[in-house]
């Protein structure tokens, strides 16, 4: 054992030096990347935009298409644009045969916005011309032209928003979606007349109202000064506390960092990529569950000074019932940590095949018997022992509680009320329950090789045995999302409840809960925080006192720093093979976060 961490600590004083040689030309890299990005900004314009449709909003009510004209960077415009929302590609060199492009206009038919990307190369024939104009009358359209502004005068009767940059490359690609979407603002003028319409002082102006994708530089950040994550993230994979993890960091509402490392398992070749879906574990708690309770509070449908039987009528009648809601998200109600349900489960109560008799879903091959959770997991719950009542002990039932609550209140399933109300307006694409309904297999990422309870490697199944025996949507865990879904909800939160032009909550609403609200613990309402305690170390060495958020038994965190501007999100796998405390031992997620607390300290000296 002492050979292999002397082996490690050799191997990592080698990948500093590699480091060092490195990390100046990524530095140097960087700055000339944001240089390119800086000129394309100071020189794009929007144009036609007088009903306001840049930045897009309402993201729910929307189907968007882009469409290629023979744009030769469409690959890197749909990339980024897709960061935003679900964006379908067409492109019209698909097309050739066709003397005009009625066939793709037909083919855009279920689509309510269709975003076109266009150069000095193809904006003069007619073909494009026309579907333009076409297209333009049944649809909101948005035009990225890309190239010289003198072509601009074919568009002169085009009323749709129109986005001009003078460059045409991957760079321009990669920039102009942001302004699409409200990443970028728009701030300049045309500064030469180029047509009868487009004038000298043409352009119509926006703010910035989501996350723009950028290099560290750009919020001030020394590239160098994060080498260090790549490090800590090779250690954990080479001492096996966790197959693979990807680490975001967004900084003053820029995602400045973006990387995957490892593989989905030790046994595969699969690479784990930054669009890959995790189990989120307990971090259910403040992503779909806190927030439903945040919405219904703002509507007054929620008290949180009423009691659990006034929500729950089953609950009247149980040890629950004079419990206030306050007590249950603080976790001071007094129930028990867990119940271990898995351990109940005997041979009749499960069928490896689904039928009317076992409908639910726990993992392939394994269906639970009907009414498992309603007639036994429930009433166990309710009338479980009220040992602790006023002191804190973190409990998965309080948010088994507040699941049904929202349920009784919204008249919803919690998975559906939370992915109308949050993911798909926020324009999240992978946040949600059940991924293995919506998803392919090898872009989830697999937990335990479960060889107790279901028998079976987990993929795309919430590991957490009382979620998956509820059917895998449960309060406190059930969540699956990749990191830019983590960090659009957070920033979200970190702006105090408003994204994309929409106010999700009240500035007070997000103060409240998120802050310090217990009198015997370090909790919000919901949200763990920092911890007063100097000897925890929580949840990092450098994190302040206005650090909020959770983690998860999977191996993964969401913390978020007003202080700092900082909304830091690490997913991991540590649960695959098999169950493993190293994560926690090699303090792995708290040692990258105080990189880029560091980080962003010595940005601002």
């Amino acid at each position: 054992m002492k050979r292999n961490r002397l082996f490690i600590l050799a191997a990592a004083s080698f990948f500093n030096v590699l480091c060092l040689l490195a990390c100046a030309q990524e530095h140097v890299t960087n700055e000339k990347k944001l240089s390119i990005t800086n000129a394309i900004t100071q020189t794009t314009v929007l144009l036609n935009n007088q009903d306001s449709i840049i930045p897009l909003k309402n993201l729910e009510k929307k189907s968007i298409a882009s469409v290629s004209l023979s744009f030769a960077y469409s690959s890197v415009f749909d990339s980024l644009a897709n960061k935003y929302d679900k964006i379908t590609s067409f492109s019209a060199d698909s097309y050739k045969d066709s003397v005009n492009l009625n066939d793709l206009e037909d083919d855009l038919k279920y689509y309510s916005t269709v975003i076109i990307s266009i150069d000095d190369q193809s904006i003069n024939k007619a073909k494009y011309i026309n579907f333009i104009n076409s297209i333009s009358k049944s649809k909101e359209v948005i035009v990225a032209f890309f190239g010289n502004g003198t072509a601009l005068k074919s568009l002169d009767i085009l009323k749709s928003p129109l986005i001009w940059t003078a460059q045409n490359n991957a760079d321009a690609a990669s920039v102009i979606p942001q302004y699409i979407f409200g990443g970028i603002a728009a701030t300049n003028k045309l500064k030469t007349n180029f047509s009868v319409r487009y004038t000298i002082g043409s352009c119509f102006t926006t703010s910035v109202t989501r996350l723009k994708y950028t290099v560290p530089e750009d919020a001030g950040i020394n590239s160098n000064s994060l080498k260090e994550i790549d490090a800590i993230a090779a250690e954990a994979i080479g001492q096996k506390a966790t197959p693979g993890l990807v680490v975001l960091v967004a900084k003053d509402g820029k995602v400045i960092f973006n990387k995957a490392y490892g593989n989905h398992t030790y046994d595969d070749n699969i690479s784990d990529k930054v669009t890959d879906i995790f189990d989120l574990a307990s971090v259910t708690k403040v992503t779909a569950t806190t927030p439903s309770v945040m919405r219904l509070f703002e509507e007054n449908k929620l008290k949180l000074d009423t009691n659990i039987g006034a929500y729950i009528p089953k609950a009247r009648t149980t040890p629950m019932n004079n419990i206030q809601v306050r007590e249950v998200m603080l976790h001071q109600a007094g129930f028990i940590p867990y119940i271990p349900f898995h351990d109940y489960v005997k041979t009749g109560d499960y069928s490896r095949d689904s039928s009317a008799a076992f409908p639910t879903k726990v993992a392939d091959n394994y269906y639970i018997k009907k009414g498992f959770f309603k007639d036994f997991m429930w009433p166990k719950m309710l009338n479980s022992p009220i040992k602790t009542r006023g002191q804190y002990v973190y409990s998965d039932i309080s948010m088994y509680v507040m699941k049904d609550i929202v349920e009784h209140i919204s008249e919803e399933p919690l998975n559906q009320y939370a992915y109308e109300n949050f993911y798909k307006p926020l324009g999240m694409q992978t946040a949600g329950f059940l991924p293995r309904n919506r998803f392919k297999q090898d872009q989830i990422i697999p937990t335990e090789d479960d060889k107790y309870f279901r028998k079976t490697l987990l993929v795309g199944y919430v590991h957490d045995q009382g979620a998956a025996l509820a059917g895998g949507v449960s309060g406190h865990a059930g969540l699956f999302a990749s990191s830019n879904d983590m960090a659009i909800f957070y920033q979200m939160l970190l702006n105090r409840g408003t994204y994309g032009g929409k106010e999700y909550f009240k500035t007070s609403t997000v103060d409240m809960f998120t802050s310090k609200q217990s009198n015997v613990s370090r909790r919000g309402l919901g949200f763990d925080r920092w911890d007063p305690d100097s000897t925890k170390h929580y949840p990092s060495n450098l994190a302040s006192p206005q650090t909020y958020g959770h983690t998860g038994y999977t191996g993964t965190c969401i913390w978020v720093d007003p202080s700092r501007g900082l909304v830091y999100v690490f997913l991991s796998n540590r649960v695959n093979p098999t169950v493993t405390n190293k994560l926690s031992d090699l303090k792995i997620r708290g040692r990258i976060q105080d990189v880029v607390n560091k980080a962003i300290d010595e940005s601002k000296k």
